[in-house]
C-alpha cells in the first residue's frame, strides 16, 4: 500500500490521512488527533470505533480488546485495523490523547544489554534519529521473525543521545520476547515507533508521586523517577516494587543513583511468596495492600503511577477510586502488560 487514505471521525469531526504501514489509530495520533486508546497493541478495547463508511483491514481479527459482544455490533479496533480507502468512522476522542510528543517510525540498533533479575534484561538501543519522549511512556517495537509491533517502555528518559532503554521480562513462549532475548544480538536493527502512552509524568501536579511497580513494569516507573529528579522536581517519590519472590526484587540500585534516595526518594520492595530459607525480612503480601500502610497521607493526597500484570492494575484502580474516591485525573496508567 503506497497512496494514503482520507479517515473522517464523525463523532469529533475530525480528518487526518493513513500513511502506508499505519493504522488507523497510529495514524491518528501521528496526525496529532486524539483518538482515545491505551495498549495499541489489541489488548485493552480502548480503542474500539464503528465503521461507518468504506472498508477496512483487520489486522488481528481475534484480538481480545473485542467482546464477541463487540463483534457482534460491528465494533473495531482502531490500533488493529487499517483503512483499504477513504472511509468515516464514528470513534471517541480527546484533548488527553492528542500526543504531547509526535510519534514517528526509525530504525534501531541494540548498543547493549544487562540483566536485572533472572528474568529481566535491559535493552540499549539507539535510533537514528531521536529520543524524544517524556518519562513513562512506551514505544512500539517491530522485532525480527516477528508479525507485527509489540509495546515495551522505556526506562531512561529523552535524551540528546538517541537512546532507548527498554527492561523487559522474559515471558514463557513469548515470541516477542524470544527473539530479543535468544535471537537479537548487538548491532542488530529492529524498527521502532513511538513515543505512546498517556501514562507520562505531570511535572505541573503538586502532590507527591506513589510508583507502583510489578514484574516489567518496573520500567516506566524507573523513568517517572528519574523523570522527577531531572526535572529537580519538589516531589517526595513512594516507589512500592512488588515482586513474587525474593529474588525478583529489583529496582533499588536504579533509585539509588537518583539524588534523594532514602530522603525524597523512598523504595518499599513487597515479596507475595516469601520462601523458606532466603531470609526476607521486609514486606510481604500484595503490593497494592501495602500503600494503606506504607503512606504517610490520606491517598487522595498523592499523583499515582503504576504498570504491571493486569490483576495488580485492577486492584489498585479499586483501592484507589472506590475504596479511596482519589480523583481519577490523579491516577495515571497504561493497559498493555
Amino acid at each position: 500500500m503506497s497512496e494514503q487514505f482520507r479517515i473522517t471521525n464523525q463523532k469529533d469531526g475530525s480528518s487526518f490521512a493513513q500513511a502506508a504501514g499505519d493504522s488507523i489509530l497510529r495514524a491518528a495520533l501521528r496526525a496529532g488527533v486524539g483518538l482515545a486508546y491505551e495498549c495499541n497493541s489489541g489488548g485493552c478495547g480502548g480503542c474500539k470505533f464503528e465503521l461507518l463508511d468504506g472498508e477496512i483491514e483487520t489486522l488481528w481479527p481475534d484480538a481480545p480488546g473485542l467482546s464477541e459482544r463487540d463483534r457482534k455490533r460491528g465494533r473495531h479496533l482502531a490500533c488493529q485495523c487499517r483503512a483499504c480507502g477513504d472511509v468515516t468512522i464514528a470513534a471517541p476522542s480527546a484533548a488527553e490523547y492528542v500526543p504531547q510528543r509526535s510519534p514517528r517510525r526509525q530504525k534501531a540498533r541494540l548498543a547493549g544489554t544487562r540483566d536485572i533479575t533472572h528474568d529481566i534484561r535491559e535493552f540499549r538501543f539507539v535510533a537514528d534519529d531521536s529520543a524524544d519522549f517524556l518519562p513513562g511512556q512506551y514505544a512500539m517495537l517491530d522485532l525480527p521473525g516477528i508479525e507485527g509491533s509489540r509495546a515495551y517502555s522505556m526506562a531512561n528518559t529523552g535524551n540528546g543521545q538517541r537512546e532507548w532503554h527498554f527492561q523487559i521480562r522474559r515471558v514463557p513462549h513469548g515470541q516477542g520476547t524470544h527473539s530479543l532475548f535468544d535471537r537479537l544480538a548487538v548491532g542488530d536493527e529492529i524498527g521502532l515507533d513511538g513515543p505512546y502512552g498517556v501514562a507520562y509524568l505531570r511535572t505541573d501536579a503538586p502532590r507527591d508521586i506513589v510508583c507502583v511497580a510489578g514484574g516489567s513494569g518496573l520500567a516506566p516507573m524507573i523513568s517517572i523517577a528519574r523523570g522527577v529528579a531531572e526535572a529537580g522536581l519538589d516531589r517526595t517519590v513512594h516507589f512500592f516494587y512488588g515482586a513474587r519472590t525474593p529474588r525478583d526484587v529489583c529496582g533499588e540500585d536504579m533509585l539509588r543513583e537518583l539524588p534523594g534516595f532514602g530522603e525524597r526518594i523512598r523504595f518499599v520492595p513487597v515479596v507475595s511468596l516469601p520462601e523458606d530459607g532466603e531470609g526476607w525480612s521486609g514486606a510481604t503480601g500484595y503490593v497494592h495492600d501495602q500503600l494503606e500502610r506504607a503512606l504517610p497521607s490520606p491517598l487522595g493526597e498523592y499523583e499515582f503511577y503504576f504498570a504491571g500484570p493486569p490483576p495488580m492494575t485492577q486492584a489498585l484502580q479499586e483501592l484507589l477510586m472506590v475504596g479511596h474516591k482519589v480523583p481519577f485525573g490523579q491516577i495515571h496508567f497504561d493497559r498493555f502488560f
